[in-house]
């Protein structure tokens, strides 16, 4: 179908299930917003939601791959990280976090390797690959004209003072009940001097695997069950870093973790990356990566979970079984379509 004899809904139905599904999944599914405070979803949805979209859009208007969408989403965690809320240049104010482990020129390390790999993959990375799973016909094309880029753009700078203000202004003093931390004008600089070499970095990236792709394809694809296992052994390990934020004081030299959480991540990445470029790779093997972290997403959840309202439980239980059911649904629909792909070319 061609973009001229699209209807409306056709053209936004994409749209809105990006906006939707960015912090659904990274968000909602994993617990990290629960149903006792579902409210924040929606300016949730204008940061996390709008910058996923537009780190698309600019990725498919640049005609760039998944490399390139990563940096970007790089640099969208670092904008939450450093500059929304703040998260890893204030102190930690949760009840049972190792304040002190890993906080080095008044960033707090252990927790920035985590959120940067966390919020690249579950907040761009899965929730676009789904999107595009569900819309597989526009998968290559923009989303977005002009209008749609503006409104994007004006919704994530205001989500995105809606989410500081909510988290600096009302959150830590009155929750968590700790003074305001006025953050250094070159902690800040620093944040987005990173912003600017991730953006820079995904636009000269933006050709990286199509030059060695046919030498690529002389190896086969794994088989699905083996890929979404691989997605689970890959991402599992990585909440390690979270246990050592909030598990007992520990003596381990914080290099270790930082040194070894990076060594994970580009391997992790070297790996998939070249996996990817394989001979059969295929829609299911993308579904079956995305449907691993997320299996992974939703059951470290709950290791935090001790003390929450039984609503929170019980609503995240039910959450999590909808998606289930929702990403075996879209298996469904893919190995049909495979199915008839098949037969046409036959």
């Amino acid at each position: 179908m061609g973009a001229a004899t699209e209807s409306r809904w056709q053209r936004l139905a994409p749209i809105f299930t990006l906006i939707v599904m960015a912090p659904g999944i990274a968000e909602v599914l994993s617990g990290a917003t629960r149903m006792s405070v579902i409210f924040v979803l929606v300016p949730e949805m204008m940061v996390w939601g709008c910058g996923a979209l537009l780190i698309r859009e600019a990725v498919r208007r640049w005609g760039g791959g998944w490399t390139s969408m990563l940096l970007m989403g790089l640099g969208l965690s670092i904008a939450e990280e450093f500059i929304i809320q703040q998260t890893s240049v204030a102190p930690l104010p949760f009840s049972g976090a190792n304040a002190v482990y890993g906080r080095i020129w008044g960033v707090n390390l252990v927790w920035l390797l985590y959120f940067l790999a966390y919020e690249s993959v579950m907040v761009v990375l899965v929730p676009v690959q789904v999107a595009e799973l569900i819309f597989w016909k526009r998968r290559e094309r923009p989303w977005l004209k002009t209008g749609g880029i503006v409104i994007s753009s004006v919704a994530f700078v205001l989500g995105s003072f809606v989410a500081w203000f909510l988290w600096i202004r009302i959150v830590r003093p009155n929750v968590f009940h700790v003074p305001y931390y006025p953050v250094p004008l070159a902690t800040t600089l620093c944040g987005l001097g990173m912003i600017g070499l991730c953006l820079a970095a995904a636009y000269g990236a933006r050709n990286v695997g199509k030059a060695n792709a046919p030498a690529a394809q002389k190896s086969s694809a794994l088989p699905t069950w083996a890929t979404l296992l691989m997605a689970v052994v890959f991402f599992a390990p990585w909440y390690a870093l979270m246990g050592l934020v909030f598990g007992p004081t520990r003596d381990l030299a914080v290099w270790i973790p930082l040194a070894a959480g990076t060594a994970w991540a580009v391997a992790a990445f070297m790996v998939i990356h070249g996996l990817a470029a394989t001979r059969g790779w295929s829609d299911m093997h993308r579904w079956a990566l995305c449907f691993g972290a997320t299996l992974v997403c939703m059951a470290g959840g709950f290791l935090g979970s001790s003390w929450w309202p039984r609503v929170d439980i019980v609503g995240k239980a039910i959450l999590n079984v909808l998606a289930v059911v929702g990403f075996i649904l879209l298996a469904q629909k893919i190995a049909q379509r495979a199915t008839v792909q098949k037969s046409l070319a036959d």
